[in-house]
C-alpha cells in the first residue's frame, strides 16, 4: 500500500457516491515465514504481514444496503440483508460475508458504501482473500463503534470465510492480517489462540526476504488439501492422540503407523513444529541467519515427507540457494505459488533474475518478485 492508494480510493469514493469518505482503512496479505500445514494440527505458525494489502475507504449510508466497488476489476456490487445468505458466488462474497459474520455474532451493522484496491497478488497464496475481509471488517467495525479484539477479528473473519464463502481455511491467514506489527514475526499457536510479536528486523541485521511468485497455478489444491488433512486426522487416532501436535516421541509414533505415506505425513507436521519452535527461539536471539537452515529443511519436508511441491517450487528454491540464498523454501499451501529466500540485503533482484534465467530455460513462465518486509497489521489509514 501507498499513499497513492489512499489518495485513489478517496478519489474514487468521491467521483460515485458525491461525498468524501468517513476514512480509509487497509489489511495486508501476508507470508508464512515458516510452519505449513502444522494450523488444522492443532500446532504452530509463523507469519508476517507483507507491504501490500487491501485499501477500502468507507462511509455510512441510511438504509440496510451495502455497495462495494473494486478499483481492480471496474465492478460494482450491491446487497441488502435480506441477500446475506452462505453461499454467494463472486468476489463480493468476502464482503458480504463480513457484514454477516457481524450480524451472527450480535453486532449491528449498518448500510455502507465502500470503494476498494488491493495490491495482494492474486493466486500466488499470500492470503488476497483475507486481506479484503480483513480490511471490511475493520472498516465496519471503526464505522459502527465496535469494539472487537484483533484476534476476535480474526475469528469473525475465518467465519466469514469457512461458512459464508465456503472456504475450508485456518485461522492463519486472518490472525496475521489482524495481529501482525512492523518488523515482528507473529509466533501463533493453532490450538490455544496464544500469540508473541517476534522481532524480525531483517533490515537492522543487513539481510531481506525475497518473495517469489512462480505464477504456476495452483492445482489440484482444494483435494490434495483435504486428503492430507484427513491422513493427518486418522493417523492422530491411530496413535490416541488429540492432533499431531501432541505427539511428542516421533519414533514411537512412527513405529506405530504402517502406513509408509502417513508415517511420512507424520513426520513432516511433528518435525515443522519442531522448526517452528527453533525459529522462535532464534528469532528472540536476535539471530536471523540461523533461521537459513530451518527454511532449507522445511522445504525439503514439504518436498518429500508432504509432497506438495511441484516441479517450478522446487527449481526456484534450487536456484535461489545456487546464487547465494542462505536458505528458501515453498510458502503456503502448496503445488504452486511462491517461495522465500532469506538472502543479503540488496541481493533480491540478482537471485531473482538468476532464478528467472533457469526458469527460461526450463520453459516455464517468467517469475515475478518483490522484497517483503514485515508489515503492520489491519488498520486505519486515512
Amino acid at each position: 500500500m501507498s499513499d497513492n492508494d489512499i489518495e485513489t480510493v478517496s478519489k474514487a469514493f468521491i467521483e460515485r457516491h458525491g461525498r468524501p469518505p468517513a476514512g480509509v482503512w487497509a489489511a495486508p496479505g501476508r507470508v508464512n515465514l515458516i510452519g505449513e500445514h502444522t494450523d488444522y494440527n492443532d500446532g504452530f505458525v509463523m507469519p508476517y504481514a507483507l507491504p501490500q494489502r487491501v485499501t477500502v475507504a468507507a462511509a455510512l449510508r441510511p438504509d440496510d444496503t451495502w455497495t462495494v466497488t473494486s478499483l481492480n476489476n471496474s465492478d460494482t456490487q450491491t446487497f441488502g440483508r435480506s441477500d446475506l445468505v452462505p453461499g454467494m458466488s463472486g468476489w463480493q462474497a468476502y464482503v458480504a460475508g463480513v457484514v454477516w459474520a457481524l450480524a451472527e455474532a450480535g453486532h449491528r451493522v449498518a448500510g455502507a458504501d465502500l470503494v476498494l484496491t488491493s495490491d495482494v497478488p492474486l493466486g500466488a497464496g499470500l492470503s488476497s482473500s483475507a486481506a479484503l475481509e480483513c480490511a471490511t471488517l475493520t472498516a465496519l467495525a471503526d464505522l459502527n463503534d465496535l469494539d472487537i479484539a484483533p484476534l476476535d477479528r480474526a475469528k469473525l473473519a475465518r467465519r466469514c470465510e469457512n461458512a459464508f464463502v465456503g472456504a475450508p481455511t485456518g485461522l492463519l491467514d486472518q490472525a496475521a492480517s489482524t495481529m501482525c506489527t512492523g518488523d515482528h514475526a507473529l509466533f501463533f499457536d493453532c490450538r490455544s489462540f496464544d500469540s508473541e510479536q517476534v522481532p524480525l528486523d531483517l533490515k537492522t541485521a543487513g539481510l531481506e526476504i525475497l518473495v517469489l511468485d512462480t505464477k504456476t497455478p495452483h492445482a489440484l489444491v482444494d483435494s490434495e488439501y483435504a486428503t492430507r488433512r484427513a491422513s493427518c486426522e486418522q493417523a492422530a487416532a491411530i496413535l490416541g492422540v488429540p492432533a499431531l501436535r501432541d505427539v511428542e516421541d516421533l519414533d514411537a509414533a512412527l513405529d506405530q503407523l504402517k502406513d509408509e505415506e502417513m508415517r511420512r505425513r507424520v513426520r513432516h507436521v511433528v518435525t515443522e513444529n519442531g522448526r517452528v519452535l527453533q525459529a522462535v527461539q532464534t528469532l528472540r536471539a536476535g539471530d536471523f541467519r540461523a533461521l537459513a537452515p530451518l527454511l532449507d529443511a522445511s522445504h525439503a519436508s514439504m518436498r518429500d515427507d508432504f509432497e506438495i511441491t511441484v516441479s517450478t517450487v522446487d527449481l526456484a528454491v534450487e536456484a535461489a540457494r545456487e546464487a547465494g540464498a542462505l536458505g528458501a523454501r515453498m510458502t503456503g499451501g502448496g503445488f504452486g505459488g511462491c517461495i522465500i529466500a532469506l538472502v543479503e540485503a540488496g541481493s533480491s533482484d540478482r537471485v531473482a533474475a538468476f532464478i528467472g534465467d533457469r526458469f527460461a530455460e526450463a520453459g516455464y513462465h517468467h517469475p515475478e518478485h518483490f522484497v517483503a518486509l514485515p508489515s503492520a497489521g489491519a488498520g486505519r489509514v486515512g
